[in-house]
């Protein structure tokens, strides 16, 4: 299937079949809250620090913001207070956001959901920060575990979250698209019977190893 973008392609083909097509990296190892589960986007960083329980550097990144942004937020430490609220996440969907990744809370969740915002975060608390802490915006971030700059490429949906490194974009989603029309053909083959254990060569490997060796 032919898509309008890289993106497009990305979100399509998911964060699983992305993960694999990347070589198994760039994961976000974190425990995510999807609050829109079947949500599935993908767009390039906009990464946000923010000050310790603070979140002066939304409104900016915000401000900044281009369509199809994927906006990257975090603090020195991940506590469970709110870097997102309704009125933010209202200003991002006006600004045309993709959608959010927050490694810390998000508030007024149902409202939020209610807009179509799409919004990962790790935490849901009602606790306000502060507007008092000048952050950066665009440098990169260490999250969960990978590194995320500006321009990268951030994958989301109901199974987490990846990012791609902005100079493997191109060669990870053509992987990913060969990826995925090896499985159409599998999906195919299973869905008539036949059997992973068989197809993948896996049988041999286990009932080969379970045979008795030679004395």
């Amino acid at each position: 299937m032919e898509y309008a973008t890289l993106e497009a392609a990305a979100a399509a083909y998911g964060v699983s079949t992305m993960f694999e097509a990347a070589g198994r990296t760039g994961l976000i190892d974190l425990d995510l809250i999807a609050h829109l589960p079947a949500a599935k986007v993908a767009g390039r960083a906009r990464t946000v620090l923010c000050g310790q329980d603070d979140n002066l550097m939304v409104p900016a990144a915000i401000a900044s913001a281009r369509p199809g942004d994927i906006l990257v937020m975090r603090m020195p430490e991940s506590r469970p207070v709110s870097l997102l609220g309704e009125l933010l996440a209202m200003q991002c969907r006006a600004r045309g956001v993709a959608g959010v990744l927050v490694d810390a809370a998000i508030r007024d969740v149902e409202a939020i959901r209610a807009l179509g915002l799409p919004v990962w975060s790790r935490y849901v608390r009602a606790r306000s920060a502060s507007k008092t802490h000048v952050g950066t915006l665009d440098e990169p971030l260490d999250f969960g575990g990978t590194t995320i700059a500006a321009g990268d490429l951030v994958v989301l949906d109901g199974d987490g979250a990846l990012a791609v490194a902005a100079a493997r974009v191109d060669a990870v989603v053509a992987a990913a698209a060969k990826r995925e029309a090896a499985e159409v053909d599998k999906r195919r083959r299973y869905a008539n019977g036949e059997l992973s254990y068989d197809l993948d060569g896996l049988r041999a490997i286990v009932e080969g190893a379970a045979r008795p060796r030679p004395q």
